[in-house]
């Protein structure tokens, strides 16, 4: 929910308003009969003034040509009190207009974008300006209906120093439109702004800022992108997504981003004195080039873990005579005198494969600092690299220089540096030219984005509200949770029964732990005990759930998810949980979830699950295999699994998209005994993984179940399964090389 500092006012955006409150002020209007009428007619050197208050379905149009000394300007009457909400939206057109202030809150767009500077196709602006402006969690209800927030079409245009963050749904949330000739070759400016959360989408479509499309992608757009702030934009792999020429990105600052700045097509782009701050976050990723004639030059990077395409510097494999579409050769590009510390991968000639064949061309990688003094195995080469010349690189000395064909590469030594605090940045003290300009400011939260809105966390966490305890007895979980608020713990003090004969909706975050030597047990006598809704996440803590009351139906659960879309991200954790007896029909499962829901994280750890007919953990409800998914990470750790009828755990991730990291597998000291063999178990499998991008598991123990059952898809999978026994069952595997290879087990 947003944040007001003082009482709001509805502004009718329909019907007459007391004009007399504001007598004085021949410029403000109150509703939108009175925009309309002013915006009609605006000239040279007219100013629309909107009323504070709420707007309410507000679609604001302003076609005017203004001057350079004499703007059209469109401002609020007083800035973080001028609200737009529902189905609000700008749309401008012409030139040298200026729009400064909104906030669009509390609602969607229904026109394809909140801000557009178009009013038509034909209708573009040239020599416009949008300035702060805030655009917070601003959605629709379908996570895959998309919309862009921001598109900037016309020439000479410039968006800055405005605040957009939690966008949630599908699509860009700045793009550059380079559909007809008029909006090429366009100097815009996009500058100052502060890009904050964007949770992880699990699809393509989730780009914080593209600069055109593949089909426009040789075309020049000369756009100028300089001292943003990027702060935890995770949608998808590219954060920024270049798909057109001869574009600069200058002094921004990627704060803790799981992705990176992709030059994914188009030529001649300049990547400069940018900032990279991954703080070992997982998957926070720094640059990946791909197509001709690229600059990457004085870039600090530091504490960046991702891999594979998330690498801190990743150097692409093309594909020969490439469609407009596919992968260019990385041909006449170079990388030089950037400053990485702390960062675990470079990947050159990343994705190789049959159809990415062609090799770095007449590049190089010169002058360089890589400074990493807790891993030696930095660099990975997938292909031919005899096409990059390397020189005067300084490797950390227990960094192995790279090999190719089994020989040291030149161009790389080892030096022992030592590094002083330079404005929030490892500064190298022998080399101090190596890096970003030391003095041009560094974007930050406080030089970006507007004064006057508060910035917000995002961020799910557990435990940040009030405690509320409660005794056993008849549906008193059911009516604490009903008087919560976000964060809140409900605490059970007692040891006994806690029934439950209404289903508990979760509508936000919310945890349900038992006090320390308390052991309570929840039981119900409905289809399902906890409903996440959207907006809902859920810790358990010290709880047993029993089955025992339940209604006798096929299909019951112990948590679900909304039936419906969620456009929020969910999180659930169950830790020291007991779960017994979900058998009074069959397929009664732990956690069942439907389309179009996605958690950020899942976690079970320290659980026991015993005498289940149907699933524990079953994530499988996206089966177009278009790289839809529905979580992210799961750590199962230190728990027991026995007689359950369905899956211990299944994952699924289909299709052959690379723009998604997940989902990823944490797996370890867990046993697993007579799992998967009920007869309506159609996968064959105790432990299913369909498409896992990333998984780790360990010091397992199967005894008397179906297999584990690995389906290795898309791109170059991490699975490492070790010290893992295997008792009357196994693992198998699509490409039982790969198990041979890669996998210890008994």
């Amino acid at each position: 929910m947003s944040l007001c500092f003082h009482a709001c006012k509805v502004v009718d955006t329909e019907s007459a308003f007391d004009k007399s409150v504001f007598a004085g002020d021949e410029n403000l209007v109150s509703d939108m009969a009175e925009f309309n009428k002013r915006a009609s007619v605006a000239v040279a050197g007219d100013e629309i003034v909107l009323a504070k208050g709420i707007w309410k379905d507000a679609e604001l149009v302003i076609k005017g040509k203004g001057t350079a000394d004499n703007p059209i300007i469109l401002k609020v009457e007083e800035k973080g009190m001028v609200f737009m909400e529902g189905q609000s939206n700008l749309k401008i057109s012409g030139s040298h207009i200026h729009v400064e202030g909104l906030v669009f809150r509390n609602g969607h767009t229904t026109s394809g974008s909140v801000i557009s500077f178009r009013s038509s196709k034909q209708d573009l602006c040239n020599n416009c300006r949008v300035t702060e402006c805030v655009v917070d969690d601003y959605n629709p209800v379908e996570r895959f209906d998309s919309d862009y927030w921001v598109e900037i079409y016309g020439k000479n245009n410039r968006f800055d120093h405005c605040y957009l963050v939690g966008k949630r749904n599908k699509g860009v949330t700045v793009a550059v439109r380079l559909k007809t000739e008029a909006s090429r070759e366009n100097n815009h400016r996009i500058d100052h702004n502060f890009f904050g959360y964007h949770p992880v989408l699990g699809s393509n479509g989730g780009e914080t800022l593209r600069i055109g499309t593949s089909h426009h992608s040789l075309s020049n757009s000369n756009t100028m992108v300089e001292d943003n702030y990027f702060e935890s934009c995770n949608g998808e792999l590219e954060v920024i997504s270049n798909k057109s020429c001869q574009n600069v990105f200058r002094n921004n600052t990627f704060h803790e981003c799981k992705g990176t700045l992709t030059m994914r097509h188009g030529n001649e782009i300049l990547v400069d004195n940018n900032y990279f701050f991954g703080n070992r976050i997982v998957n926070t990723g720094g640059i990946r080039i791909i197509n001709e004639t690229q600059t990457v030059t004085n870039n600090y990077l530091e504490g960046l873990t991702g891999y594979r395409f998330r690498s801190a510097i990743v150097v692409m494999n093309g594909v020969p005579d490439s469609p407009i579409n596919r992968y260019f050769q990385v041909i006449d590009s170079k990388t030089s005198n950037n400053l990485m510390i702390d960062c675990d991968h470079i990947q050159l000639c990343a994705g190789s494969d049959e159809e990415r064949s062609a090799s770095p061309k007449n590049c190089e990688m010169n002058n360089n600092i890589i400074y990493n003094t807790q891993k030696d195995d930095l660099f990975t080469i997938y292909d031919d690299i005899s096409g990059i010349s390397f020189s005067d690189n300084i490797l950390s000395p227990n960094v192995n220089i790279p090999e190719h064909k089994e020989k040291a590469v030149e161009g790389f030594t080892h030096e022992k540096l030592s590094f002083r605090n330079d404005q929030g940045i490892k500064r190298c003290v022998e080399y101090p030219g190596i890096g970003p300009e030391s003095d041009k400011p560094r974007p930050t939260e406080s030089n970006t984005g507007v004064s006057w809105y508060p910035i917000k966390n995002y961020q799910i966490q557990f435990g940040t509200g009030k405690v509320i305890e409660v005794e056993p007895g008849d549906n008193t979980v059911y009516e604490a949770v009903r008087q919560s608020r976000e964060g809140d713990i409900i605490r059970l003090i007692g040891s006994g029964e806690y029934n439950q004969t209404q289903t508990i909706s979760i509508p936000h975050t919310l945890s349900v732990t038992a006090r320390a030597g308390a052991e309570p047990v929840l039981t119900y006598e409905t289809s399902t005990l906890f409903s996440l809704e959207n907006g809902g996440s859920l810790a358990m803590e010290g709880i047993k759930v029993s089955g025992a009351e339940c209604d006798d139906y096929s299909g019951n659960s112990v948590v679900r998810t909304s039936r419906f879309s969620m456009i929020n991200n969910y999180k659930l954790m169950m830790r020291n949980c007991e779960f017994v007896d979900l058998d009074v029909n069959h397929s009664f499962n732990v956690v069942r979830v439907y389309k179009s829901t996605f958690a950020d994280s899942i976690l079970l750890s320290n659980c026991n699950f015993d005498n289940i007919s149907g699933d524990v953990l079953r994530m499988d409800k996206e089966i177009d295999d278009v790289g839809i998914y529905n979580v992210e990470n799961v750590v199962v750790e230190h728990c027991t699994f026995k007689d359950i009828g369905g899956v211990a755990v299944k994952l699924y991730r289909g299709g052959r998209d690379e723009s998604t990291n997940g989902p990823i597998l944490e797996m370890n000291n867990s046993t697993f005994t007579n799992v998967g063999k009920d007869k309506r178990n159609k996968n064959n499998a105790a432990v299913a993984l369909y498409g896992v991008q990333y998984a780790d598991m360990n010091n397992l123990k199967f005894d008397n179940c179906r297999n584990l059952d690995l389906h290795l898809i898309v791109g170059e999978p991490v699975i490492t399964v070790s010290d893992s026994e295997f008792t009357n069952c196994k693992l198998v595997s699509n490409d039982e090389a790969y198990v041979r290879k890669n996998f210890k087990v008994q």
